[in-house]
């Protein structure tokens, strides 16, 4: 008799992982819709593949690595950036997207370390921006192209409410170039807060006696501030139909004790026609279920099998096209189907009292038989262990012996708790007793005896102490100390400087004794650390301990600065004073809004001495905006340096590198304007070389 079993491993995975894919698509499904449905247009033509999606059979990601690179030759139509920044109608192939405002991103592929994306920046113009060719492919195969896209403007960002949403188009066509397999628009995908990859597929279906086909990919929106676009993990996979099998009754696996085989039955393939319009089959077997073979001449929907005395594992390969068969990529396999042959176990051992039954049908032995009953009526000190040689009961154990009692002590044996219980109390200890008297029991008149003697009281005692009996550790204390006091004064001495030490008490025509050995109330020093003296009158003491800190001149570590700020570090701690100008001082060791450039002369001094240092410092600041509005501030591009510098050049151009502004060897005041007229609203950027040295940079006008 056959039973069915769904507890093997494979089958468990199998099932998880049919609901997580199916799942999978239903969110797939959603997300094509979403896109779909929130578009100014809709696109019914993208889409996932609907069915079993093979592995992938072509994947571009990329490659990867820190340095830019361009693009294979024919492959796109757009410049590439080369080192500089990807501006309208240029590309770069990067590991990340740093440039302008855009979110700065890495790509999209998981666990891919330095990770390259193709970064588009759209010509002003509509058109292609990208085309490669995958081969390899199978006739009449239908195939899933897939991609993830970014969109890298920001929400918010430099172009505002004015930002142009990405909006691509996918191509499939045939390796001729002429024939449209397949298309589909992304729609307008709008800028958000946060970058967000987005996935879109289109599915299409290989021609026949065709191996290769051309994607192309098109920008179907303008150019100018906006429609920036990362593209990553392009990816092709075969598409075809989920394939289930089962026998007769419906079971996905079955379960055979070795005592009822060979066995026989009849499986049948079952396609769910998602994306297949029609089915070739092809059915195989295999003793683990991982190497398969052919079983020759079964290529029906249905199968009957019979002789079968091993474990075996069946499926089907199908396909839409008999051509695709036998090819791997171009084939889907069905689930698949276990006839399990389970063997007899070995017959279990039994207890004596127990018999042993072999059951067909549940391949497994049926044991009955019940152990003899436990004997009762037991004394309570009586136990009773089963004897399995002789199947019954061996009954063992003898009374406690009556313990040694004392000598106001009785005994009586209890059967509830099977022990002797002692009865009586001894005597009462004597209470009351002085903390140096003694108890001990007498076990002869069974009473107690008290002995011991108070401690004699100490002699000799000096003037100040006392004595008192300590009743709980039963001994005489010495009470009283010397009338002694401690005090701590704290002052500060500068370098180079002298400092008098006074020491002030309270104590009546006292004397002095300095840890130095001086011996008057006072002493001049002229270095930190801690002077300790004992003032006394022969009976009360005080000792003073006068704690002197060196005040350090300041030493100036480095001056920095940090935009329109100077920040001055000192290398030593302390509470200084900082100036700029050698009159204003103040706490902060930072000076904020320091404009122009120039040469400053900077200023330091501890708060409590007179010593000041200081040290010059050229301040460098290149300004972050300019608005030639006329309020008097921030209206021109400034730069005082020519004095500074032997040789000077300043450079200013617009986004595209077209020259607006020049100066050698002399100050530089922009107003923003060429020629007279005013500049737009935009960033700006400048190159500038002092005594052979470059710095760039960009800042932005505004109006």
């Amino acid at each position: 008799m056959a039973f069915s079993s769904k507890s093997q491993n494979y089958y468990t995975n199998l099932s998880i992982y049919l609901n997580v894919r199916n799942s999978f698509l239903d969110l797939k499904l959603f997300i094509i819709f979403c896109i779909s449905f929130f578009s100014k247009e809709v696109h019914a033509q993208l889409g996932f593949c609907q069915g079993n999606s093979g592995d992938p059979i072509f994947t571009e990601t990329f490659g990867t690595g820190l340095q830019d690179s361009s693009l294979p030759a024919e492959t796109t139509t757009y410049a590439y950036a080369n080192g500089q920044d990807p501006n309208d109608g240029l590309y770069t192939v990067s590991s990340n997207s740093d440039y302008f405002d855009w979110f700065d991103v890495n790509d999209h592929t998981p666990n891919d370390t330095n990770g390259r994306m193709l970064i588009i920046n759209s010509s002003f113009s509509a058109g292609e921006f990208y085309r490669t060719t995958i081969n390899g492919l199978c006739e009449n195969t239908t195939y899933e192209f897939s991609s993830w896209l970014l969109n890298l403007s920001p929400l918010g960002g430099f172009c505002g409410s004015g930002v142009i949403p990405i909006n691509v188009r996918f191509e499939i066509w045939d390796n001729t170039d002429t024939n449209l397999l397949a298309s589909g628009d992304t729609g307008n995908i709008t800028s958000t807060t946060s970058p967000q990859w987005n996935q879109f597929a289109l599915v299409f279906q290989s021609l026949p006696s065709q191996t290769s086909v051309l994607l192309k990919m098109k920008n179907n929106g303008a150019g100018g501030c906006g429609n920036d676009v990362a593209i990553d993990d392009i990816v092709f996979k075969t598409c075809g139909d989920f394939v289930s099998v089962s026998d007769g009754v419906g079971n996905a696996s079955i379960s055979i004790c070795s005592s009822q085989i060979p066995y026989t039955t009849s499986l049948t393939v079952t396609p769910d026609f998602s994306v297949f319009s029609s089915h070739f089959y092809q059915w195989q077997e295999s003793t683990d279920g991982i190497s398969w073979i052919d079983i020759v001449g079964e290529t029906n929907q249905n199968i009957s099998l019979a002789g079968i005395t091993t474990t075996t594992f069946y499926r089907s390969k199908v396909a839409e096209s008999m051509i695709n068969l036998n090819n791997s990529s171009c084939n889907t396999i069905s689930d698949m189907f276990q006839v399990n042959i389970v063997s007899v176990p070995v017959m279990p051992t039994i207890e004596c009292w127990e018999t042993a039954t072999f059951d067909d049908a549940s391949c497994s032995w049926s044991v009955t038989g019940s152990q003899p009953s436990t004997p009762t009526g037991l004394e309570c000190w009586e136990t009773a262990t089963f004897n399995n040689t002789t199947c019954s009961w061996d009954i063992a154990g003898t009374q406690t012996v009556q313990p040694v009692i004392e000598c106001w002590e009785t005994v009586t044996f209890n059967t509830t708790t099977c022990s002797w219980d002692i009865l009586g109390a001894q005597p009462e200890e004597p209470t009351g007793l002085e903390c140096w008297q003694t108890t001990i029991f007498n076990d002869i008149t069974c009473s107690w005896s008290v002995t011991g003697a108070e401690p004699a009281q100490p002699t000799d005692l000096l003037c100040w102490q006392t004595t008192m009996f300590n009743e709980a550790i039963c001994e005489w204390e010495i009470i009283g100390t010397q009338p002694l006091e401690f005090r701590d004064e704290f002052l500060f001495i500068c370098e180079d400087e002298t400092l008098t030490l006074e020491a002030i008490s309270s104590i009546a025509n006292p004397s002095y004794d300095w840890v130095s050995g001086e011996i008057t109330s006072s002493i001049t020093i002229d270095n930190a650390g801690i002077y300790e003296v004992e003032v006394t009158d022969g009976c009360f003491t005080e000792i003073i301990a006068f704690n002197v800190t060196l005040i350090e001149a300041p030493v100036i570590e480095s001056i920095i600065t940090n935009g329109s700020s100077i920040q001055v570090n000192i290398l030593n701690a302390g509470n200084y004073q900082y100036s700029i100008d050698g009159v204003n001082y103040q706490f902060s060791n930072v000076f904020n809004n320091v404009v122009p450039t120039g040469l400053y002369t900077i200023y330091v001094k501890p708060n409590d001495c007179d010593v000041v240092v200081t040290q010059e410092h050229f301040h460098f600041y290149i300004q972050k905006f300019i608005t030639p509005n006329g309020d008097g501030e921030n209206d021109f591009f400034t730069l005082n340096i020519a004095q500074y510098f032997a040789s000077s050049e300043v450079y200013i151009f617009d986004r595209y590198g077209k020259l607006l502004f020049s100066a050698k060897n002399t100050n530089v005041f922009w107003d923003g304007t060429v020629n007279g007229n005013q500049l737009p609203t935009s960033d700006y950027w400048y190159r500038i070389v002092l005594d052979g040295k470059e710095i760039k940079g960009h800042f932005t006008l505004k109006h």
